[in-house]
């Protein structure tokens, strides 16, 4: 039990921290940054969403897996990394409609709603969902994609613009989509019976 913990903290940690350099949620982590100039704050409501977020994605994910046990269910599984990793390589684009308007409920608050708002139907919540069901296990799960959530969007909130400037981001989604292609090709290896 402890090495499936570690395996999917670790491989959930880098799946979700290589994923979310140039995403949306990492984005608005400087806008909002931008915006108030209170990073604590927002690092927190960053946090807070995360986890909130993660917990409901990977328990979906587990769940699912569960119910939905089967060959068929594995190889669904594994062909969705291999999907992320084509979704991994498309730039994201933060549009003026996704961008907070002034809250009145300061930086902590305004973070944790639109973070918790924004990451849905993201790619790194997706991720979240597929690693719930690979690994069956909620908390490793969330604790690893917070952890690289945390990883990404920190000195995104203090380093802002600069940071996104400083990162060759196409290297960066083509080692996060690696990474997804990676595990799906072992899944499908691994569910055939290629691996034992």
């Amino acid at each position: 039990m402890p090495v499936l913990f570690s395996s999917a903290l670790l491989t959930s940690t880098a799946v979700v921290a290589l994923a979310e350099i140039g995403d949306k949620t990492q984005l608005l982590a400087i806008v909002l940054a931008t915006r108030f100039k209170k990073p604590w704050p927002i690092v927190a409501g960053i946090f807070v969403a995360t986890i909130a977020n993660h917990f409901l994605a990977a328990l979906v994910g587990e769940q699912a897996s569960a119910f939905l046990d089967g060959q068929w269910f594995r190889y669904l599984i594994a062909l969705s990394f291999i999907a992320m990793a084509g979704w991994t390589l498309i730039p994201d684009k933060f549009d003026e409609d996704d961008e907070p308007k002034p809250s009145r409920f300061g930086p902590f608050i305004a973070t944790a709603i639109a973070f918790f708002l924004v990451e849905m139907g993201d790619k790194t919540q997706i991720a979240t969902i597929a690693l719930g069901a690979r690994f069956q296990s909620v908390i490793p799960v969330m604790a690893g994609t917070t952890i690289g959530m945390m990883i990404a969007n920190v000195p995104a909130v203090f380093l802002g613009n600069a940071l996104i400037k400083r990162v060759p981001l196409n290297v960066v989604r083509t080692v996060a989509a690696l990474l997804f292609l990676v595990i799906g090709l072992w899944l499908l290896a691994q569910t055939a019976g290629l691996l034992g």
